[in-house]
């Protein structure tokens, strides 16, 4: 891929709030614009927030710049989180000022404002915490820290990434969480913003569950932020419609999240019965991807005990908070021995690992508006390897998997319906032999003709050769007006 002629090649800051080492959409995204000419830097953070240094890496032709998150929010979170502890902090600062004579005055004045301030501070926590109890909730209240972490964590870890990073002539923000960086890069030095929303950011995982009042002012954020992009990016078409009318985006782009094509090497190995000890011919159901709560985990586990499936061994592929559940099911009696659970491999190695199952099972939960929007990667993951799948039947889902032009791709099913799942299940493992081999490579070729990354990058990279055009055009037009 290259630019258009008539376009010139950008410079472009991606800011993404983690270490990059796992996001496949950024690096591909990045990746992407490098071979259409761009120069590309992405803007992340450690892993490790003890790590202090602004850490560098060159991959892919371009370079990963990680921004540790300032110090300075660990001391303000504390500040915030216990008021009434910072009296002596504000008497020590005062007296040091009041020792300053008259050149003190506007510090001493300051701090009358800051003891006043936290004093009011003291008495909203304090309601908060009350409140919480009436609600049997815990004593601190976590929608306060959550605010509290955004303010000096997150913004605080925007505004040293904008500061660190290049000038360029497009900031990309990859969600909620890069967006204010972009944005303040581009009022540091100029320039247009895209926004890549990988989500309905406040919808999902542990986002969903905060109160209204807490989501209010995080959606105001968001709304005054993507008030200053030039484009909306995001991963499915029904996302495209929803944050195109909460943001009024005249400009949005639908990418989604598919690996590149992907052809089975002339003789396969089995990379995953071996590791998980199971036996060549075992028919295995895989999980792969994040271990977290709303992905039907343990519903998935349950519908292993179902009739028919006696005989099948279930595998959890990938890592997250909930890999210690995982392993107490798998040790319990009643699973029989059946179910595993593995760490994740490199993303360079993870197609033939997910090749060698039989099924792909993604029942994620319709707990929150996200989930139900959702068309996650390991959707595409599994069909670029030719593995059906069966996933919740989520309305982007099913018209990717039944409403294939060749045929169905996989089974849906009610997520929240043991039974469903195991029936879903059964209906792929019980096809015959050709039946089951003619739907591998029915889901190999909707991957080879539409589900992969060469196809869905494509749009991205002519979202950046209009930008590219128009930012020439407007030069062209403030050149003739100097003239």
């Amino acid at each position: 891929m290259t630019t258009q002629p008539g376009s010139r090649p950008l410079r472009v800051v991606m800011f993404v709030y983690n270490d990059v080492s796992r996001d496949s959409r950024v690096l591909r995204e990045a990746a992407s614009l490098v071979a259409a000419g761009h120069t590309v830097t992405i803007m992340g953070r450690p892993s490790d927030p003890e790590d202090l240094e602004v850490g560098t890496e060159h991959r892919d032709g371009f370079r990963i710049v990680r921004v540790p998150v300032p110090r300075a929010w660990r001391v303000w979170r504390r500040r915030i989180r216990f008021p009434w502890r910072t009296g002596r902090w504000i008497a020590w600062r005062m007296s040091t000022a009041l020792r300053r004579g008259p050149a003190g005055l506007p510090t001493v004045i300051l701090f009358v404002f800051v003891a006043l301030a936290m004093a009011m501070l003291t008495v909203v926590r304090l309601a908060l915490v009350l409140l919480g109890r009436s609600h049997k909730r815990t004593k601190r209240d976590p929608s306060f820290d959550w605010l509290m972490r955004w303010r000096f964590s997150v913004l605080s870890w925007a505004d040293a990434a904008a500061a660190a990073a290049p000038q360029a002539d497009v900031y990309h923000g990859h969600d909620l969480t890069g967006l204010p960086a972009a944005v303040r890069a581009k009022g540091r030095r100029g320039g247009l913003v895209v926004y890549d929303s990988h989500e309905l950011f406040l919808e999902s995982g542990s986002n969903a569950s905060r109160p209204r009042w807490a989501k209010l002012i995080l959606g105001r954020l968001e709304r005054h932020l993507a008030a200053q992009t030039t484009a909306l990016v995001t991963v499915n078409r029904t996302l495209g419609q929803i944050l195109a009318k909460r943001f009024s985006a005249q400009r949005v782009v639908v990418v989604h999240n598919c690996p590149p094509r992907w052809s089975p090497p002339p003789s396969p190995v089995d990379l995953l019965r071996p590791a998980a000890g199971i036996s060549a011919d075992t028919p295995v159901v895989l999980y792969h991807g994040g271990f977290t709560r709303d992905r039907g985990l343990l519903e998935l586990a349950d519908s292993m005990l179902e009739p028919g499936l006696d005989a099948v061994h279930l595998v959890y592929l990938g890592y997250g908070p909930l890999d210690g559940d995982l392993k107490a099911r798998a040790e319990e009696a009643r699973s029989g021995g059946r179910i595993h659970v593995l760490a994740a491999v490199a993303p360079d190695v993870l197609p033939e690992w997910v090749a060698a199952a039989d099924v792909g099972a993604m029942p994620n939960q319709p707990r929150t508006e996200n989930e139900l929007l959702s068309t996650p990667n390991k959707l595409f993951e599994s069909l670029a390897v030719g593995l059906p799948v069966v996933s919740s039947d989520f309305p982007e889902r099913r018209a990717i998997v039944m409403d294939d032009p060749a045929g169905p791709l996989g089974a849906v099913c009610d997520p929240t319906d043991v039974k469903a799942i195991a029936a879903a299940i059964r209906s792929i493992l019980d096809l015959g032999p050709e039946e089951r081999e003619a739907l591998r490579a029915r889901c190999l070729r909707a991957a080879h003709e539409r589900w992969n990354w060469e196809t869905e990058s494509a749009r991205l990279v002519a979202l950046y050769d209009s930008l590219a055009l128009e930012l020439a055009g407007s030069r062209t037009g403030e050149a003739v007006a100097a003239g």
